[in-house]
């Protein structure tokens, strides 16, 4: 039985999807005026551990993830580099997947451009024309929120006693201050489309629903982002698509909370910014990047500091090296030790329990490195056969599919590397240091580097 905390009631829920066995699942993705930054990452970070552990649990996911490739910002960099809104953004779309890939993160089944889905914005505001939710104005054309009763249901904001609520930001006129723009009409902008409803650009909330609806249909399973999303977009979102279809949006809405720097927020003025690229220039690795991001549950606000970056990235190591560690034993032959076999079920008995209460990955974590330390002490016992190894390094790899931060480099090392370091490790318990050493320039010389931490020996090739 899974649990997810749902935004819309407060509180967890067990999880079932419409379908069964498939989950269709919405996340909203970059606006592409420039490169991500950590804080976008940390939700992205998030949804894909959604992702993963899903899929691990035997479902079948299909996910979407928006790119916002119209809106302000990137009207106003094309304007600013005078070229094409598609020359503009492209760029950053480009640097959006790659950064993706440093940081495994899975792809989605679609990703849907903004741009590309005009059409099908356009056909849902002439719906809520028709039905009276929506009105004209000087050319713009806007949802109007007293028509639609429930507004408030997903950031629960009492908007007749608060006045002061956020609202959508826009020059054009309209009926009431929190009414927000589904179409804003052209005026001296370069960038625009030629409609049934006008000549415009379309506003950003629609575009969410426009193309979750198009492809996971008009009532899904999931919809993710980050707590700043709750209100406007994805209340906006709640009522638009709901006013058109006259059913249920969405059935379980997860919200991660935000990315602190240094305990501040994160800001340009204040020195503290930072985009993946940025910490990858100081050196830092993808994999203590991603742990980092991952291991502060996606409820609770996850201070970032450089600190806490590099011990994240020991603790990748660490489990690397307990990883590659395992080849060592792969060669040993007796009996498998039953023990080993009920430590493996009970750490992933562990493992799945924490990260199906709301992905407490927190919990999950503290299983797995229970476990690192019984099969170390099994390990240092002389206990560790090959055939437990085996399983052990299956259990990993099967784990990795959902936190994805252990690399399997040990696996094409040849015997003969892998023998010269289980020497090495000998040489080092006897406190043989020059022989240790010696043997440690020898694996230099083929191109591998070798790495001493509490968890054994980490190697990484050249």
């Amino acid at each position: 039985m899974i649990m997810l905390f749902n935004t819309l009631s407060r509180k967890k829920e067990v999880f079932k999807p419409i379908e069964e066995g498939t989950v269709k699942m919405y996340t909203c993705g970059p606006t592409v005026y420039d490169f991500a930054h950590i804080g976008n990452f940390r939700a992205y970070v998030f949804e894909d551990l959604l992702h993963r552990f899903l899929e691990y649990a035997g479902y079948r996911v299909i996910r979407v993830m928006n790119i916002t490739d119209i809106d302000d910002k990137t009207i106003a960099g094309a304007i600013r580099e005078n070229v094409s809104l598609q020359q503009y953004t492209e760029k950053y779309i480009r640097a959006f997947f790659e950064d993706m890939e440093c940081l495994k993160l899975k792809k989605a089944a679609y990703f849907p451009r903004a741009t590309h889905h005009i059409p099908e914005m356009v056909s849902i505001i002439k719906i809520l024309l028709e039905k009276g939710y929506a009105y004209e104005k000087d050319g713009s054309i806007y949802f109007r929120i007293s028509s639609f009763p429930s507004y408030g249901k997903l950031s629960q904001y009492d908007f007749d006693r608060i006045t002061t609520a956020r609202t959508d930001s826009d020059e054009y006129e309209k009926e009431q201050a929190r009414d927000f723009a589904l179409w804003k009409g052209t005026k001296d902008e370069p960038f625009f489309w030629n409609t049934d409803i006008g000549k415009g650009r379309p506003g950003w909330h629609i575009e969410c629903s426009a193309m979750s609806m198009k492809y996971l249909g008009e009532t899904f399973d999931i919809h993710t982002g980050g707590v700043d999303n709750i209100f406007p977009h994805h209340e906006n979102e709640i009522a638009q698509s709901e006013a058109v279809t006259g059913k249920k949006f969405v059935n379980y809405w997860l919200h991660c909370a935000h990315l602190l720097v240094n305990g501040e927020k994160m800001s340009k003025s204040k020195g503290n910014f930072y985009t993946l690229r940025d910490l990858l220039k100081k050196g830092y690795a993808p994999d203590g990047i991603r742990y980092l991001l991952m291991t502060t549950h996606y409820r609770d606000p996850l201070n970032f500091s450089e600190q806490s970056l590099k011990q994240a990235e020991n603790t990748v190591k660490h489990l690397q090296a307990f990883h590659q560690r395992l080849f060592f034993a792969t060669n040993i032959n007796g009996e498998s030790e039953p023990e080993i076999a009920k430590t493996i079920e009970a750490a992933s008995e562990g493992f799945f329990n924490a990260l199906a209460d709301d992905l407490n990955i927190s919990a999950a974590m503290a299983e797995i490195f229970s476990f690192v330390r019984n099969v170390n002490e099994s390990f240092e016992a002389g206990k560790l056969k090959a055939k437990d190894a085996e399983k052990i390094i299956e259990f990993l790899n099967r784990i990795n599919e959902v936190i994805a931060v252990i690399e399997t480099a040990g696996e094409k090392l040849p015997g003969d590397i892998i023998c010269l370091i289980r020497k090495r490790e000998q040489a080092r318990k006897e406190k043989n240091y020059q022989l240790a050493d010696s043997i440690r320039n020898e694996i230099a010389d083929k191109g591998i580097l070798l790495e001493d931490t509490p968890y054994g020996t980490r190697w990484i090739k050249k």
